[in-house]
């Protein structure tokens, strides 16, 4: 293929995976000094899924990939590249997207991981597109995913009750029509203290070590509402800007699934009524980087996304990031 044969990428095809068990409002009752109606009054979240010993990132990753290239219908053979995002990879090295590569028999394929927060999906979407616009790769394999569980600290009641484990996927490739119209990618790591993975040492999924001394998660939770209200409908409206459109465009707008009045604000600000908004975090809480993932796949799989349907998907994090992208469905 020539580095001039240029293209648009569209979305082929999603796919997500989250464990089994499930940790409910009334289970965190038991472990800390929180209520169900608190937790639901201030997020949205009634439940979340975590991972049991021996699960790893990777393989959350592999399995929603898996579905991701069956809804596609595309093989392991096809993947020009493999894109992890994640804040919560099994080791520093190597990466996450090698082992899910691996597990996933794709045999030809590069693979790196991406750490956007819980930008990181939308990040890598954006990047995907462009590997694909220039001609470099045809087919990439696009992948949130999150085992933040194993880096909650259980005696924080403002953040143990966020956070949960999952991963989604989708395959990325030429489009025939519509595609990826816009995007916005922005950063300020003048606020990297206020939300994050700080402290002790990173132990990965192999080493399970004294809780005490391993890193946690630590969030400034009204700094954080504060820019996540404003970023995320602001982002959107720039990516929707720069695909030549306006929200009154919009169909659907799945942002981070990170907080239930976040996600009514930034629909606010932009203009948009509950039925143009995706919502699962009561579901889910916050899977960071596997946040849109998830949302994507469950609204393309509930039937409310259309061809010619105009999707913007928009994350925001640790960083601080943000990202949106304008999809126009196949």
């Amino acid at each position: 293929m020539e580095m001039n044969d240029i293209r648009r990428a569209g979305i082929l095809g999603t796919g997500s995976y989250v464990p089994e068990k499930v940790l409910t409002n009334a289970d965190l009752e038991q472990m800390v000094d929180t209520s169900d109606e608190w937790i639901r009054a201030r997020t949205g979240i009634r439940e979340r899924r975590t991972v049991e010993p021996g699960t790893t990132t990777a393989s959350l990753a592999a399995a929603a990939g898996k579905r991701a290239l069956e809804a596609a219908g595309v093989t392991a053979d096809d993947i020009d590249m493999v894109i992890v995002a994640t804040c919560t990879p099994d080791s520093i090295a190597p990466s996450t997207a090698c082992v899910v590569q691996d597990l996933l028999g794709i045999k030809r394929a590069g693979a790196f991981d991406l750490a956007a927060g819980c930008s990181g999906f939308v990040y890598a979407g954006a990047v995907a597109s462009q590997l694909i616009a220039g001609g470099m790769c045809r087919y990439v394999l696009v992948i949130g995913a999150e085992v933040l569980t194993r880096f909650v600290d259980w005696t924080d009641r403002n953040t143990c009750v966020l956070f949960g484990d999952g991963a989604g996927a989708a395959v990325f490739g030429p489009a025939a029509a519509g595609g990826v119209l816009g995007a916005d990618l922005g950063s300020d790591g003048g606020g990297r203290d206020m939300l994050g993975i700080f402290g002790g040492q990173f132990t990965g999924a192999s080493r399970v070590g004294d809780a005490a001394l391993r890193a946690q998660i630590r969030m400034d939770g009204k700094e954080v509402f504060k820019f996540a209200v404003q970023v995320a409908g602001e982002s959107a409206l720039r990516a929707l800007k720069a695909a030549g459109k306006d929200e009154a465009a919009i169909d659907l707008y799945i942002p981070h699934q990170a907080n239930y009045r976040i996600i009514k604000a930034a629909a606010k600000r932009i203009g948009l009524t509950p039925d143009k908004v995706f919502v699962n975090v009561e579901k889910y809480g916050n899977t960071s980087g596997a946040s849109v993932g998830i949302a994507l796949d469950e609204a393309v799989r509930e039937g409310k996304i259309g061809r010619g349907d105009t999707v913007v998907l928009t994350g925001f994090g640790a960083g601080l990031t943000w990202a949106s992208l304008v999809v126009e469905w196949e």
